[in-house]
């Protein structure tokens, strides 16, 4: 299944890693192990960010994908599933629509 992975970077944490030149091995690394399908960075809401889509195929895998963050930088981090428009195109939603229209 298909992930948005939402990373929030504390500005402290985020700031002290930049100053003493860890950020980017911390950051390199954790994508090398994660291996997202694409990866953006931007800012919400004042915070440094980074949007992941990433592959779950198990639950169980979820600490895997957050724990990093977590434990790296004291990030937030949110999940969400995604879908592609091919995705959406299988999902059925003229039968659905006829089905609950009332």
């Amino acid at each position: 299944m298909r992930m948005l992975l939402n990373v929030k970077f504390p500005n402290t944490e985020f700031n002290a890693a930049i100053r003493d030149g860890s950020a980017s091995k911390k950051m390199g690394q954790i994508l090398d192990e994660l291996k997202p399908e694409a990866a953006y960075f931007t800012e919400q809401h004042g915070q440094r960010t980074a949007l992941l889509i990433v592959s779950l195929d198990d639950p169980s895998k979820i600490p895997m994908l957050a724990e990093p963050w977590f434990l790296t930088f004291n990030a937030n981090v949110e999940l969400r599933v995604v879908m592609t428009p091919e995705d959406l195109k299988r999902a059925g939603l003229e039968e659905l629509g006829r089905k609950w229209a009332f």
